[in-house]
């Protein structure tokens, strides 16, 4: 077992490290396609071995080139770290700097095998959400970073370290970018060879910037859409005996049935994959499995009937679910599932983020590799199918919405009846959650803000969760109702998460909040940390999914009206003014839930270490970071951002914003028009 000190001494070479292969006690990628040229063979294991030094190159080439064609990209899985993956201690770490162990620390919680979806080819959740491309990229980033000083700032190159550059100790110790290709060649197809020739990488959004937390953060991200989808279909926040029916226990969507536990209702999941089913269940995620589709209507029924929080994972595909409650209907008129959504990784359609019901898991994951054009045309039909049955309940009553996993943009594509008459190019038959149920919240300035403490201590956790509900408590006692019932919320979820053991990986919370309770909550922690009442430094940082640092015409920005919804000068200002405010480390990316191609998002990393200077880039960081997705929000026209921003102006003298004037006579527009 090598030491934390080993891993950061560089590329292991003298002598090389066993080959073991892949570990088969661990979950592995789906073989990736990526169609190479012989050159573009060539030219994958060229760029693969100029990490190495040429006499190793006869022992690695060979191995390398197995890699490419047995599994469509060089892992280099010879390099992959015997020492246990998580997050350590930050005080474990060998560094100059705590800026550079809070790096180390967050991307060791990413690789951790009870956080990463697929830990050995370094994916993170998603199915292609990459922290690095290859084991080599891992030892040389952990390498710089224990060798930086105040005064350099690693430079990431879509997984590569190009190295560690001069800068200021106000600088960002790390700026990471990932895939930011040409526009024009920004292509699915295009990302594939890219990949496989180890040139460019999908972060996903918090996978390529260090900064996931495991499935909390979509336990909660969803139990307060859920939440609010009630209060916007159902009419009521109280969700006792209501059926929400969705798909997904990975990565990502693995959080749908604690969340829809916590929110009280009826929580059925699908899932082909038994390896993930059986994860949750062990975690205590998921209180019930059944591969009976009988077992499962009638436990639906009783769950209803006693009004009591269930979650219960089906192990088969959910298409079959959903067109079994579409004739339960048809034969009894019971409509058995009040709410409905999905979270397949339909970004990623054709290797592995969703599976045709035609044929089982197993023939899937072989028909994906052996017969590509096949194996789509089985998506599409599948699709349609998929679409069919939910359009039947959505008609008898049932609310279904896109859960921004590019479902219903990939259910058009494949010819699923999904239009919506006269509606714009990010309009569909159903919703996006933005567009009905949490967009309005991001323009009020509410998003995922998150912290983890260093330590690794529970207890520290704890304290953290003390003083973000006390922030929330005092915050929410001068705000409108609208904002206090947000506050509510997320007082509610902190309360909760702690009982529903929430933590997977490093000791971290999430929840949602506005730009005044971020700002309050983070140097509250900076000074608990300073006052030894948490006794390591914390770092904070946000899913990128949030009211500022995405821009995703098909989700985050789905409800964006004046044209700009295609637009990404938003995401990229985040992440320029987050690094020269005093972020430790910022990331740029293209690609997120929705896909490659389809959305540019940005996040960042702040360690609060207690200082003075840390409280001093906690409150110019975040306030911009809130601040300048609000502004975009309501130079679109949107009132709740408008309000927010005004407000925004007059706590903060040196803030102005361009308010835009709205046109209020329509009629005007078309009189000249009409000339």
């Amino acid at each position: 077992m090598s030491s934390l000190k080993e891993i950061c001494s560089g590329l292991p070479l003298n002598p090389l490290p066993p080959n073991r292969g892949r570990d088969p006690s661990v979950p592995h990628a789906p073989i990736r396609t990526p169609n190479l040229t012989a050159e573009e063979e060539r030219l994958a294991l060229r760029n693969a071995l100029r990490y190495f030094p040429a006499s190793h190159h006869a022992t690695l080439a060979p191995e390398f080139a197995q890699e490419l064609r047995q599994h469509g990209h060089i892992y280099m899985y010879r390099f992959c770290p015997a020492l246990r993956m998580r997050a350590y201690p930050i005080d474990q770490y060998p560094c100059r700097t705590r800026q550079a162990a809070s790096l180390m620390l967050m991307i060791m919680n990413n690789l951790d095998p009870a956080v990463a979806q697929f830990p050995q080819e370094l994916v993170t959740y998603g199915g292609n959400g990459q922290v690095f491309s290859n084991w080599a990229q891992f030892h040389l980033v952990m390498h710089y970073l224990s060798q930086m000083t105040d005064e350099q700032t690693l430079v990431m190159y879509s997984g590569h370290p190009m190295g560690l550059f001069p800068s200021l100790p106000s600088s960002p110790r790390a700026i990471i970018t990932n895939g930011m290709v040409v526009p024009n060649y920004s292509s699915r197809e295009q990302y594939e060879k890219m990949f496989a020739l180890g040139v460019s990488l999908y972060g996903q959004m918090t996978a390529g910037s260090y900064c996931y937390i495991g499935p909390q953060g979509i336990v909660h991200g969803t139990m307060l859409t859920v939440l609010n989808a009630g209060r916007r279909y159902l009419g009521s926040g109280d969700l006792r005996g209501r059926v929400l029916v969705t798909s997904g226990l990975g990565g990502m969507s693995g959080a749908q049935a604690k969340a829809a536990v916590i929110a009280g209702c009826v929580g059925v999941v699908a899932e082909v994959d038994e390896a993930p089913l059986r994860k949750r269940h062990d975690q205590g995620w998921l209180m019930e499995v059944t591969s009976s589709m009988e077992h499962c209507i009638q436990r639906i029924r009783e769950a209803k009937s006693a009004k009591a929080p269930l979650s219960l994972g089906y192990h088969g595909n959910v298409v079959d679910l959903w067109e079994r409650l579409a004739l339960e209907h048809e034969r009894t008129g019971e409509l058995l599932v009040d709410l409905g959504s999905d979270q397949t990784s339909l970004h990623n359609p054709y290797n592995g983020g969703y599976y045709p019901v035609q044929i089982s898991f197993r023939q899937a994951n072989q028909l994906m590799s052996t017969d590509p054009s096949r194996f789509r045309d089985m998506v599409h039909e599948s699709l349609r199918r998929h679409v069919r049955a939910i359009n039947k309940l959505a008609d008898a009553g049932m609310f279904f919405w896109d859960y921004g996993n590019a479902f219903l943009l990939e259910a058009k594509r494949a010819g699923a009846d999904v239009a919506k008459a006269g509606g714009a190019a990010t309009e569909f038959r159903y919703p996006s959650y933005v567009q009905h149920i949490m967009g309005d919240i991001f323009s009020l300035g509410f998003g995922p803000f998150r912290w983890v403490c260093t330590s690794g201590d529970a207890r520290d956790l704890a304290v953290t969760d003390e003083l973000a509900a006390a922030v929330l408590e005092a915050a929410g006692a001068s705000v409108s109702d609208r904002i206090r019932q947000q506050y509510s919320d997320n007082i509610r979820w902190i309360r909760e998460a702690g009982k529903h053991k929430m933590v997977v990986g490093s000791q971290a919370r999430i929840l949602y909040s506005d730009q005044r309770g971020r700002v309050s909550i983070a140097l509250a922690i900076n000074q608990a940390v300073a006052e030894g009442r948490v006794s390591a430094p914390v770092v904070i940082s946000r899913d990128h999914h949030d009211v500022s640092g995405t821009d995703s015409p098909f989700r985050e920005t789905s409800n964006v009206y004046d044209g700009s919804a295609f637009c990404a000068d938003m995401a990229v200002q985040n992440f320029v003014g987050d690094a020269f405010r005093g972020a430790t480390w910022v990331a740029l990316h293209n690609g997120g839930g929705v896909g490659w191609g389809e959305v540019i998002n940005g996040g960042f990393g702040l360690l609060l270490d207690g200082s003075e200077e840390a409280a001093k880039r906690a409150r110019l960081m975040l306030n911009w970071d809130v601040s300048n997705g609000v502004a975009r929000r309501c130079w679109s026209g949107n009132l709740h951002a408008y309000e927010t921003i005004q407000r925004a102006m007059e706590e903060h003298g040196q803030l102005r914003v361009t308010l835009p004037v709205p046109v209020q006579d329509e009629q005007l527009l078309d009189r000249a028009l009409q000339g």
